[in-house]
């Protein structure tokens, strides 16, 4: 969402640091870009003069300390500014007595239903037992939509009988609740193509009778600032005590995430990223300042794979790695658990200076590539993916029209096998362990 903002900032710094001692007019050529940047990145102009006001403030005659250059300085600066305009990090409030309401709103194609379906796979995760309410009883299939990816991630879905209000259902969507032991309800209502006056007092009463510990507008982060004077209105007219961006995936330039805190003073829970059910992350605000700046996020990156991979299979890959005895069976296997943390462009990012390759892989249809170097390795034999030498010409044939490919395709795949092979020899030597020890 925010490669072209990432890439001016960094040709921005990197002007500055080509600068042995940063000057007054040295920080005001940086600011004009980073405001440029900023507004061509869809922020609010408002959000945007104050951020710059801020740092040029804090960067002119700025006192550099041992371990930063100046420039270096700056950039701490901007970093520190831009995580006081995303805010605080604003968990769910899910104390007190269950069931606990958690109220979604927004207008139609915002993607309320999907993030109703994601936030439940997060909290059962947590240990909660989450009950989906299908109260939107006006698009047609929401009601049916629900009731399949309730059936898909294991969480039962509430729809009331036929012809009931969003009222009559949230009433007994709790009654269920309680008799159920359902320790949160999550009410996905309805939403329209625009804002009206019928929508906001329905919310209003669904609001006085489910009495939400959590109302969250679900807001499309490719509208830019429509989403942001969106939740405005919404928070107007019902009280808001979150957002959730949804489509952070895409294309859309970001102003949305960086302005809608500031100009609303409502906080951001959660960002929606990717199509999965399970591609729901919390919203820090310093982990996502880093991303902007292109400095990684190595954090959610720990965390992605400490839910993904397999601790006692990791344990054992980093023995074999240990032992440089690892095979093409293993090697199918860390594809497969990779995979299950997303689009590999989306991890690269996570990691500081892999930006660049990020972009370059995106552009290479990343993801088709690993799909054909699972298929290659998925035509072999047991005996061939534990003792690759054992393949010969007659073979790759036979794996390259298993799989698809072309039998240069097989023979590019061992070389960059071995090649692999040869890396963790010398990681073997005791270097592994900081390497593996992020997938454990």
């Amino acid at each position: 969402m925010f490669e072209s903002l990432t890439e001016k900032l960094q040709e921005t710094f990197g002007k500055l640091q080509r600068h042995g001692v940063v000057t007054e007019a040295d920080v005001s050529n940086a600011m004009r870009d980073v405001r440029m940047a900023l507004l061509e990145a869809d922020v609010n102009y408002k959000v945007v003069r104050d951020l710059v006001n801020r740092v040029r403030e804090r960067a002119v005659g700025i006192e550099v300390t041992k371990s930063l250059s100046p420039a270096q300085q700056v950039v701490k600066i901007v970093q520190e500014e831009l995580i006081t305009t995303l805010g605080d990090s604003a968990p769910l409030n899910l104390g007190g007595s269950s069931p606990h309401v958690i109220m979604l709103a927004g207008l139609q194609g915002s993607g309320k239903t999907t993030t109703a379906a994601k936030l439940a796979v997060r909290l059962k995760s947590e240990g909660h037992k989450p009950l989906l309410v299908a109260a939107d009883v006006y698009r047609p299939a929401a009601v049916q939509q629900l009731l399949v990816l309730g059936q898909g991630i294991g969480v039962p879905v509430f729809t009331g009988a036929a012809g009931e209000d969003p009222v009559k259902i949230a009433q007994g969507a709790l009654a269920e609740a309680r008799s159920k032991g359902n320790s949160v309800v999550i009410l996905d209502t309805a939403g329209r193509l625009h804002i009206d006056e019928r929508m906001m007092d329905e919310l209003k009463a669904v609001r006085s009778v489910a009495n939400p510990a959590e109302v969250l507008l679900i807001a499309d982060a490719m509208t830019g600032q429509d989403a942001v004077r969106v939740a405005e209105e919404f928070n107007r007219a019902v009280p808001l005590t979150g957002l959730i961006l949804t489509k952070v995936d895409g294309d859309a330039r970001g102003g949305a995430a960086i302005s809608v805190r500031e100009v609303t003073g409502v906080p951001i829970k959660f960002l929606a990223t990717g199509e999965r059910t399970d591609a729901l992350e919390p919203f820090y605000p310093e982990r996502l300042a880093s991303r902007i700046l292109g400095m990684g996020d190595m954090l959610s990156l720990i965390e992605k794979a400490e839910s993904s991979f397999d601790k006692a299979r990791a344990a054992e890959m980093e023995q074999k790695l240990r032992n440089a005895s690892f095979n093409l069976e293993d090697f199918q296997e860390q594809f497969r658990q990779l995979k299950q943390m997303g689009p590999l462009t989306q991890i690269l990012e996570m990691i500081p200076g892999f930006g660049s390759v990020s972009k370059e892989l995106a552009q290479a249809d990343t993801d088709r590539e690993m799909g054909r170097i699972e298929a290659i390795i998925s035509s072999m034999t047991r005996e061939e993916r534990r003792n690759p030498q054992v393949i010969n010409g007659s073979r790759k044939r036979r794996i390259a029209q298993g799989s698809g490919t072309t039998v240069q395709d097989v023979n590019a795949l061992l070389q960059q096998f071995r090649q692999a092979q040869k890396m963790m020899k010398v990681f073997s030597r005791g270097k592994v362990r900081g390497v593996t020890s992020l997938f454990r």
